[in-house]
């Protein structure tokens, strides 16, 4: 059995529109561990939406703030709820002006609908607070993260990091499918995005909360055990 793994996420209320769909989107609610029954956009396949959804559903419903980790040694849970909990508080919301749902090369996901250099700097800043709690990076998952191309500047972030898209790297994203076929990025995309118009009303979206999440074995799905409200 794998050590526990902890990761700091943007989670929307559990009584909202947004969670509630992209949970369904999913079909795993994160917060209660239950599997609501999938909202399959109109037009694809309810047969092989489970598994467009597969690597996601991993992981739950969020966007990532800082990505997954294992503790570093003489630290604990109970220490990082609470730095958590005071760093939340002394933090301030910063307001979207909407999501749009977004082909990122070949999955899709919600993005901001216009830039936020104020979301930039609270990524960067909890990515960089948080660092004491990291462990290392393993040799396993440092040639995990090497598969992929990375740039110099990415190179330098996950040696510091220990995680590449940070900084001036980092998009905020909140995922809604895995991996799909080239042909098949732009249908599916357009008839999430004709469910997510008809299932979350539109507006502004406030970045008002961090979300601790837990894994407690690889083999397991990540778990909302804590969600503290800036500010």
């Amino acid at each position: 059995m794998s050590s526990p793994r902890y990761a700091l996420y943007y989670a929307p209320a559990a009584d909202s529109a947004l969670w509630r769909f992209g949970s369904a989107v999913l079909g795993y609610d994160a917060l209660t561990g239950d599997e609501p029954a999938f909202l399959v956009p109109a037009g694809c396949d309810p047969a092989e939406w489970p598994e467009l959804t597969a690597e996601p559903r991993r992981y739950g419903f969020h966007a990532t703030l800082k990505a997954p980790f294992e503790l570093a040694q003489g630290r604990s849970e109970e220490q990082l709820r609470a730095f958590t909990r005071n760093q939340a508080a002394a933090m301030e919301t910063v307001t979207l002006a909407g999501l749009s749902v977004s082909a990122l090369g070949r999955f899709v996901a919600l993005t901001p609908a216009e830039p936020s250099e104020a979301l930039q700097r609270l990524a960067f800043a909890l990515v960089q607070a948080f660092e004491p709690f990291r462990a290392p990076l393993s040799e396993a998952d440092k040639a995990r993260r090497l598969k992929s191309p990375l740039t110099p500047a990415q190179h330098a972030y996950l040696e510091a990091y220990g995680y590449p898209y940070v900084g001036d790297g980092f998009r905020f994203h909140m995922t809604l499918t895995g991996s799909l076929p080239p042909e098949r990025v732009e249908p599916v995309r357009q008839a999430l995005d004709r469910a997510h118009a008809q299932a979350v009303p539109p507006g502004p979206v406030p970045i008002d909360r961090i979300a601790l999440y837990r894994q407690d074995d690889r083999a397991l799905r990540f778990r909302l055990i804590d969600s503290y409200r800036l500010g």
